[in-house]
């Protein structure tokens, strides 16, 4: 059963008059982008961000001046079009050595084991998370280069203000993920303020892909909602009804990177990290708008407690003004121009046999 498919002409304006419709609710400021990166170094390329962030960087600066690195050897393959390494993050001495065989001047520290999965595993998310952080900010101020390594809403808590929560408040998180990020952050504007390293951040909400399927994180569902109204027609969401989290289209989340690392460094006043958004739903608000292409998508609920109790500690909404007026960050995609995007590509995959 294939899903209400727009004609071409009417899914560009459709598309279009969402995009839009998100767009300008914040007139985007002009903002030159004076950061120049030269040779770019990607740790962790093969994950969600990863595995897109490398693309749109080889197409912007050239594919011999984008190394991705990851510890899975297939992932790096899928990397293949420019330089790839296989890395072990938490090994300095080999993180070491790329960086100086390619002369890196700037850091994509994309490498994290995610909040439902880290709480399975605790010593070895920050093993990992802060491993990976840590050499990257050491590597970095030894050989001037710049660092890029994103936080999360993992990063608030209970306490925190859930509704457009301020750029600056309350981070007390109970997830060894979110221990990480503030962590992170706190290093990062640390190695900033005692060394000069230049280090740049973004909270992410929760990031919705058709490209790369999510692995282990408590807003996975916002993804795979998708893919089974294509092939199913139907799907069990693990968190309740009510349940608003923010998100972010892959598209945007990319862009924020690129934007950020370009961005005039003396604008920027908060550094680590930036709060950003671009939506805020809960899954009846998601199932409806696929319900406008595939009007018998049925949603179910079987509550995992475990990634509801993480979810419930998140924020609902974010302030993400700071953002927009140091470094000019405008989202492209609300829910509605993400849902035609997505259930296209994911149509797409599934009549090519991919899914």
């Amino acid at each position: 059963m294939k899903y209400k498919k727009l004609t071409c002409k009417r899914f560009l304006k459709t598309k279009e008059k969402a995009v839009l419709s998100r767009s300008l609710k914040h007139k985007p400021i002009a903002y030159k982008k004076i950061n120049k990166m030269k040779n770019i170094l990607v740790v962790g390329a093969g994950g969600q961000i990863g595995s897109e962030l490398v693309p749109n960087l080889r197409e912007k600066y050239g594919n011999d001046h984008v190394v991705a690195t990851d510890i899975d050897e297939c992932k790096c393959k899928n990397l293949s079009d420019g330089p790839h390494e296989v890395l072990d993050a938490t090994d300095g001495k080999h993180f070491l050595e790329i960086v100086k065989k390619y002369k890196i001047d700037t850091i994509y520290n994309m490498v994290a084991l995610l909040s439902a999965t880290g709480e399975k595993n605790p010593e070895l998310a920050w093993k990992i998370n802060m491993g990976a952080l840590e050499n990257s900010l050491n590597i970095a101020k030894e050989n001037n280069c710049a660092v890029f390594t994103p936080s999360s809403i993992g990063a608030f808590g209970p306490t925190t203000p859930a509704n457009n929560t301020p750029q600056d408040t309350i981070m007390q998180p109970n997830t060894i993920y979110g221990v990480c990020k503030v962590s992170g952050e706190l290093l990062s504007n640390y190695y900033y303020e005692r060394y000069g390293v230049d280090t740049r951040s973004v909270r992410f909400p929760g990031i919705i892909s058709n490209v790369t399927l999510p692995g282990g994180g408590t807003t996975d569902y916002a993804v795979e909602i998708y893919y089974e109204a294509i092939k199913n027609q139907k799907y069990t969401c693990n968190l309740k009804k009510g349940t608003f989290l923010d998100m972010m289209y892959m598209p945007d989340a990319v862009k924020a990177c690129v934007d950020l690392m370009e961005a005039d460094p003396s604008k920027l006043i908060h550094r680590n990290s930036f709060n950003i958004s671009a939506m805020s739903f809960d899954p009846e608000m998601i199932g409806d708008e696929i319900r406008k292409h595939i009007p018998e998508f049925k949603l179910k609920y079987e509550i995992d407690e475990s990634k509801q109790k993480i979810a419930d500690s998140w924020p609902n909404s974010m302030d993400d003004s700071a953002a927009r007026e140091e470094w000019g960050w405008n989202p492209e995609y609300n829910l509605a121009a993400m849902t035609i995007d997505m259930l296209e590509k994911i149509q797409e995959k599934k009549d090519k046999g991919l899914i």
